[in-house]
């Protein structure tokens, strides 16, 4: 039922949690997991005559892809423990959700099994939920870990 599983994981010690999980489940049906972490490109600030100052792209982007590469190995560290094959992805994109959604059609997954922060009212409003994303733009099940 659940060959090919779908991990999105931010790396957060709610995505650690659910990583064990996802782990088991894999096991229980004798499958195997692809673990993606999506990093956003570097918010764009404009320059204006306060002489704002960026920070260098080029290094926030090698730091953010280093964190995004940590998030995918620990996942596959722990998976192959545990005797479960995984396979790591990372995406850049400005919606994660898309990225998401396109690894799970790309790497033929059967399912999306992810955490939630369970973000409510104004958070919620402002930072979005990447999960309800997810559930809006797939057609495939999705299994959501508090």
């Amino acid at each position: 039922m659940f060959n090919n599983i779908l991990f999105p994981t931010d790396g957060s010690d709610l995505s650690d949690k659910a990583a064990a999980t996802v782990i088991e489940l894999a096991r229980k049906h004798g499958g195997k997991i692809v673990a993606i972490s999506v990093l956003q490109p570097y918010p764009f600030v404009p320059m204006g005559d306060s002489g704002v100052a960026v920070p260098d792209v080029g290094t926030y982007e090698t730091r953010m892809m280093d964190i995004t590469n940590d998030n995918v190995n620990k996942v596959a560290a722990a998976a192959s423990a545990a005797g479960i094959a995984c396979d790591t992805v990372t995406s850049m994109a400005a919606s994660p959700y898309e990225a998401i959604v396109e690894a799970a059609e790309k790497h033929g997954c059967d399912a999306i099994v992810m955490a939630s922060h369970g973000r409510k009212g104004l958070n919620k409003l402002f930072l979005g939920s990447e999960t309800q994303k997810v559930l809006a733009h797939t057609k495939l099940p999705v299994l959501v870990l508090r």
